[in-house]
């Protein structure tokens, strides 16, 4: 499908000129990995009047781990957290999800800010973020902003994000409790697809645990009832039907092109119950490999 809107096209120099680009167009758009950005562009989603090529400012690439805060800058691409030392000594389930992004040929473009920007509900980026509770920090002429996570998506393809800003990363804070992580991601099958479902954990050694779905609302969702439900309990049989049972209550998938409803909510509890097992494991020293699926 051929892009039929005509635009504008700037390759800025530095984020000044990114601004005054701003200031003399109506409907300008960012681009960096430009994986979603082309689709949209060909379907018709949006009809900008300028481009803005951000992929040549380098101090937007950085990845780096200072005061224990994580620094995921907006042209980061997924292969490049995948590759990372820092990434994968200290938040391995960033690149576990990574690892799951379509294939290594959009993973060598598409950014982890690109795709929360794009702010799909099958985002893979959101669920990991939510459960890392991850501040998004943003810029514009009047300054900077940090935005929570949680506040960032707003509804499905549209964020907290202003007009006339741009994103310059993601910041993380290091927990300093010992944690693990496990991502599970439900496809049509093995190779480049959209996620069915999708789920991040992470559990801390005191037994209790952060949870979030992807794919199964408008937005991430972070799965509160079942945290306090399980929250330094041990996980036993009982105790896990009752979180799988729970899962209804936290989540309304629909039914589209992919999956049904039914089968969204199924695959759900499935998730649940191998993804805490997995995170278990992992936590005393065992479990799957990072990036080893579980289902």
């Amino acid at each position: 499908m051929a892009i039929e809107n005509h635009f504008e096209y700037v390759k800025a120099k530095n984020l000044d000129e990114v601004f005054g680009v701003f200031q003399h167009y109506k409907n300008p758009v960012i681009l960096a990995g430009g994986t979603d950005l082309v689709e949209f562009l060909k379907n018709g989603a949006i009809h900008p009047d300028v481009v803005i090529d951000i992929k040549g400012l380098d101090y937007l690439k950085d990845i780096r781990l200072g005061n224990n805060i994580l620094w995921i800058g907006a042209g980061v691409t997924f292969n490049e957290l995948i590759e990372s030392e820092i990434i994968n000594e200290h938040f391995p389930v960033i690149a576990e999800m990574s690892k799951t992004v379509a294939s290594v040929g959009i993973r060598n473009r598409a950014t982890m800010v690109g795709n929360i920007c794009s702010a799909v509900p099958c985002t893979d980026s959101g669920p990991v973020l939510s459960v890392y509770k991850a501040n998004v920090i943003t810029a514009g002429s009047m300054g900077e902003r940090k935005i929570p996570i949680e506040q960032w998506f707003v509804a499905s393809r549209k964020t907290a994000l202003a007009k006339n800003e741009i994103v310059k990363g993601i910041s993380i804070q290091l927990p300093d409790k010992k944690h693990a992580g496990c991502f599970v991601k439900l496809k049509r099958y093995n190779g480049e697809d959209l996620a069915q479902v999708n789920l991040a954990i992470l559990a801390f050694d005191d037994y209790s645990f952060r949870i979030s779905f992807g794919a199964v609302a408008p937005t991430p969702v972070r799965a509160m009832r079942i945290e306090r439900l399980i929250n330094r309990m041990k996980l036993v049989p009982e105790l896990m039907e009752k979180a799988r049972q729970l899962v209804e209550d936290d989540i309304a998938p629909i039914t589209d092109i992919r999956a049904t409803k039914e089968y969204r909510m199924h695959m759900a509890k499935v998730m649940l119950e191998r993804g805490l097992t997995a995170v278990i494991e992992r936590l005393n020293g065992g479990g799957p490999a990072y990036g080893k699926s579980v289902i």
